[in-house]
């Protein structure tokens, strides 16, 4: 059956249109219904509303950052300056320095060849030792229970006895061994010497040394070894790698990280040791100098030469030791290497012309 409805749209005639739901007012972009910020439909998914724009300000987020004042640090820089000022006058200004005669035998010949021997005592009885001292750490991390005992044995007997006491006994071993031989022991002797004059001064110097410096390379080539990773060497078996590779590839390399900084040490300390080769009337640094004052009887000044040449080659050993640590750091840190102090200041010197064209108007950069 028909509705009216049906007659009256067949009809022709209109029907009353229903009213429709009023759409909601326009807000402004980024502003929900209620005027909260919401993100703009072309931002990134996690990006945080914007603010209105006419929100008032945070005082927690605008508030300016201020430091932490430390008036105690600036108090005792400045007793440090004083106190380090009032040294150098001391210094410059006391006449029994005597500046100029420093200044005459700083370069002198006879320093000069003292100074040339205290270095090659130096590289010699420390390299020496130090290949000595890898066959006693080797000796020590061995299975073997006899050579771990013979080895710790030498290092005890070495680190626990002065060193002057150990030049004197080596340059005395006349005395103790008037003739030395080798055989069978307790037995007959196939090769027998004299040992009277058998060591000169500078032989028994470079002997007595080497044979200290090797007790505590020693310790720092096994402590440079056992600091290496034990997965390291497990996975270098894993792999099938031979000792040999192991030892050179993966052993060593780690294992120089902890070595450098105490031999850096150690080469620092057989420097000042050969000092100690002046009583067996070796001609090292410390000795060149005394001969002079002996004459001269200028000793201050003389001395100030010899700790000013110690001085000068420590520095250059120490940066010498920095830059080979950084070498053998590469790789030990995700943020890289700090920069050298080289590179620190090279980019100050560069902030400064920065500055300097910023400041200067007019100018382009």
């Amino acid at each position: 059956m028909a509705t009216p409805q049906d007659v009256l749209t067949a009809a022709g005639t209109p029907l009353a249109k229903t009213p429709a739901t009023p759409a909601p007012a326009e807000t402004p972009s980024g502003t929900g219904p209620a005027g909260t910020p919401q993100p703009r439909p072309d931002t990134p998914p996690g990006t945080p509303p914007a603010a209105p724009p006419d929100a008032p300000p945070d005082p927690l987020t605008d508030a300016p950052v201020v430091g932490r004042r430390r008036p105690w640090q600036w108090v005792s820089a400045a007793v440090a300056l004083l106190l380090l000022a009032m040294a150098v006058s001391s210094i410059v200004r006391n006449r029994a320095f005597q500046w100029d005669v420093v200044a005459a035998y700083f370069t002198s010949t006879s320093v000069l060849d003292g100074l040339t021997l205290t270095l090659w005592l130096t590289a010699a009885t420390l390299s020496l030792g130090f290949v000595l001292g890898t066959v006693l750490a080797t000796m020590r991390l061995s299975g073997n229970p006899v050579l771990r005992t013979v080895a710790w044995g030498y290092i005890w007997l070495f680190r626990s006895t002065p060193p002057l006491v150990q030049l004197l006994f080596f340059f005395n071993i006349g005395a103790l061994y008037p003739t030395l031989g080798l055989g069978i022991p307790f037995g007959p002797e196939f090769i027998t010497f004299k040992t009277v004059n058998l060591l000169g001064p500078t032989l028994t110097a470079v002997i007595g040394l080497t044979l200290l410096e090797a007790a505590y390379a020693a310790e720092v080539v096994r402590g440079g070894i056992l600091s290496v990773d034990r997965g390291q060497l497990e996975a270098a078996q894993a792999l099938g790698l031979g000792r040999a590779r192991v030892l050179r590839r993966i052993v060593i390399p780690q294992a120089m990280r902890s070595i450098v900084p105490t031999a850096g040490n150690m080469l620092i300390s057989a420097l000042k040791g050969t000092s100690i080769v002046s009583v067996l009337a070796v001609s090292d640094l410390l000795y060149s100098v005394q001969l002079v004052y002996n004459q001269t009887y200028q000793v201050i000044p003389m001395l100030v030469v010899a700790t000013l040449w110690y001085l000068v080659v420590t520095t250059v050993l120490s940066a010498g030791q920095y830059y080979v640590e950084r070498h053998f750091a590469r790789g030990a840190s995700r943020d890289g290497l700090p920069p050298t102090p080289l590179q620190r200041a090279a980019a100050g010197y560069r902030r400064l012309l920065g500055r300097a064209d910023a400041s200067t108007p007019g100018e382009g950069r």
